[in-house]
């Protein structure tokens, strides 16, 4: 059972009877279908069903050469609609089932940033090869199983304006960096340094997260799980159709990311407001609208 379920406002589901009927209603009266032939005896196929607005379940399979379908796997998604990143984006393949990754170097964050990729289809309907780079307009969200609320730090006019004149700058010299620019490297481990040693300085006498404003870190075993720090720019509830739940969504600025987090209401500690920060760990997925030549 997937354990990112309770997410989207299914915390009581059981045993396998209860996720069984769930999918079977899913599968007869989908929102959404679509499937692409991988081959002639392989027709791939995509069910699925909101259960509420921007949140609900996808599974997917295969229908065999006689029409029986076999179900390979299903996950609870969250959509975002505010596009996060323009840059080229790589699939490929997952090991354990039959789904995919995406993974984006953004200049904001400094590191591959790995996601799961909500539109599979999407991407075999280029048939290009796995590993290959694609340019890709691209949203992200992120399902969490538990979270904190923490308040938010104070900014001023001239604060924020000295913040996106260093967000442009370290942008600059990442992108050099990685086209082998030797200053540019030096640069940013002088930065790099200097940041550590004020840090170190500042945390004698200040609270952790008044230092640390925002934070995306990578989380675990699995490569697109995340530990993020993160400004909730807009939020709301979103009650579950089926089960009448209460589902937290908030879109949270995290390093100048922007991401929709969605969090069952009972598993979030405090009260989220726009200017508070959220704190937790999600599982990241995003939706790439590739670009076609």
């Amino acid at each position: 059972m997937h354990r990112f379920l309770r997410a989207v406002g299914f915390s009581h589901i059981e045993n396998r009877n209860e996720l069984e009927s769930i999918l079977g209603k899913i599968m007869q009266q989908p929102d959404k279908k679509r499937n692409i032939r991988l081959s002639p005896k392989c027709n791939y196929t995509e069910f699925s069903m909101e259960f509420g607005s921007q949140i609900g379940i996808t599974l997917r399979g295969e229908y065999d050469e006689k029409g029986f379908f076999y179900m390979s796997h299903y996950f609870p998604y969250c959509e975002s609609r505010l596009i996060t990143s323009d840059e080229d984006v790589i699939v490929n393949k997952r090991v354990d089932t039959n789904a995919y990754t995406g993974m984006c170097d953004d200049l904001r964050l400094g590191i591959s940033m790995i996601f799961y990729l909500q539109n599979a289809i999407d991407y075999l309907e280029l048939h290009c090869a796995d590993n290959t780079p694609r340019k890709a307009k691209l949203t992200l969200s992120g399902l969490a199983l538990n979270g904190t609320i923490i308040l938010g730090v104070y900014h001023d006019l001239a604060s924020d304006a000295l913040h996106e004149k260093k967000v442009r700058r370290r942008s600059s010299l990442i992108a050099r960096a990685k086209n082998g620019d030797q200053n540019a490297i030096d640069d940013l481990t002088i930065e790099d340094i200097d940041t550590s040693s004020q840090i170190r300085g500042r945390i004698q006498t200040e609270d952790l997260y008044s230092v640390v404003e925002t934070s995306f870190i990578p989380y675990g075993s699995e490569s697109d799980n995340y530990s993020v720090l993160g400004t909730i720019v807009n939020w709301s509830i979103v009650r579950n159709t089926m089960t009448g739940e209460e589902v937290c969504q908030m879109l949270i600025n995290c390093n100048d990311i922007l991401i929709t987090v969605c969090i069952n209401k009972k598993d979030l500690l405090g009260e989220p407001m726009i200017g508070r920060r959220f704190k937790g760990i999600i599982w990241m997925q995003g939706h790439a609208d590739f670009v076609t030549a």
